[in-house]
């Protein structure tokens, strides 16, 4: 199961991947940052949605997914960052788009095809979107009053964290646990 680039709502919120982390610049500065001229391509999964997609491959008879590989997500979801910073600013009011300056376009832009996982599993029709995902996120970040500085910290950056731990000698030089 290769998922596309998760978000939404999850005990341990990212706050790194693309679209969650457009919607928390855009609830704590009214300003969606897009790094890139805003034409790499980005496909997305909410996590409910790959939750689903996981139910549903765990139950299914093994001659229909035994050494397969499905890629998570639906092909209606890809878009370009520039795209998904206009659903942004639709859904947080008063906020603005800012590229920035002399950004070109990032080589890390890649669509995805998701027909295998429809062709197999037909009655797996993903339930989010982006625009409904950006939505209930926002109303969470407004609803447990996010601010910047804990954004940007150590809760929601997963590199953050992992500095953290090296810094305190939790994680080794291979980002294994220490016995400290």
């Amino acid at each position: 199961m290769r998922n596309a680039t998760a978000y939404g709502l999850a005990p341990r919120l990212r706050a790194d991947v693309v679209l969650n982390n457009l919607v928390c610049w855009a609830h704590t500065t009214r300003r969606i940052r897009i790094m890139s001229d805003g034409t790499p391509w980005r496909p997305i999964v909410h996590v409910q949605d790959i939750a689903r997609a996981f139910a549903v491959a765990l139950v299914a008879p093994r001659d229909a997914i035994h050494n397969q590989a499905f890629n998570v997500g639906a092909t209606g979801e890809n878009y370009q960052a520039r795209e998904l910073a206009e659903i942004v600013r639709a859904t947080v009011p008063a906020c603005t788009v800012e590229y920035a300056t002399d950004a070109g376009p990032d080589p890390r832009s890649y669509r995805v095809d998701f027909s295998k996982l429809t062709r197999i599993f037909p009655d797996l029709r993903p339930q989010w979107n982006a625009a409904f995902g950006a939505k209930d996120l926002y109303a969470a970040l407004q609803e447990a009053q996010v601010t910047l500085a804990e954004f940007q910290g150590r809760k929601y950056i997963r590199l953050a964290q992992i500095k953290h731990l090296l810094d305190l000698g939790r994680l080794d030089n291979t980002l294994r646990r220490t016995r400290s």
